[in-house]
């Protein structure tokens, strides 16, 4: 099994939708053959409460959140990782950005 792309899961509130996808652009990410800027993603309902200490950029602590959010997918080269969650994690609006990276395996030709 080799592990050559990886894919990233991350959930964006609309307004900084672009701005996110457009880091992870220049980062190194949404490259599929000859294709650039591939992303997916689609609406639904982010819910959060932020607890003592936190200062969410919507709302505020001590009080459950519900936020329209996009659930947005691009792949990426492994070894650009660091450089790819680093972008993420700076145009991303959230304290905590929520994320998930997984490792795609080349078809068996």
């Amino acid at each position: 099994m080799r592990f050559v792309k990886r894919k990233l899961v991350v959930f964006v509130p609309g307004s900084a939708l672009e701005s996110v996808r457009e880091a992870l652009f220049t980062a190194g990410a949404g490259r599929i053959g000859g294709y650039e800027r591939c992303t997916w993603y689609t609406a639904g309902t982010g819910t959060f409460l932020g607890g003592e200490g936190t200062q969410p950029s919507v709302g505020e602590a001590g009080r459950e959140q519900r936020v329209t959010e996009y659930r947005l997918e691009t792949v990426y080269p492994s070894e650009l990782e660091a450089d790819i969650v680093s972008a993420l994690r700076e145009s991303h609006p959230y304290e905590e950005p929520a994320f998930e990276l997984y490792a795609l395996r080349e078809p068996v030709q």
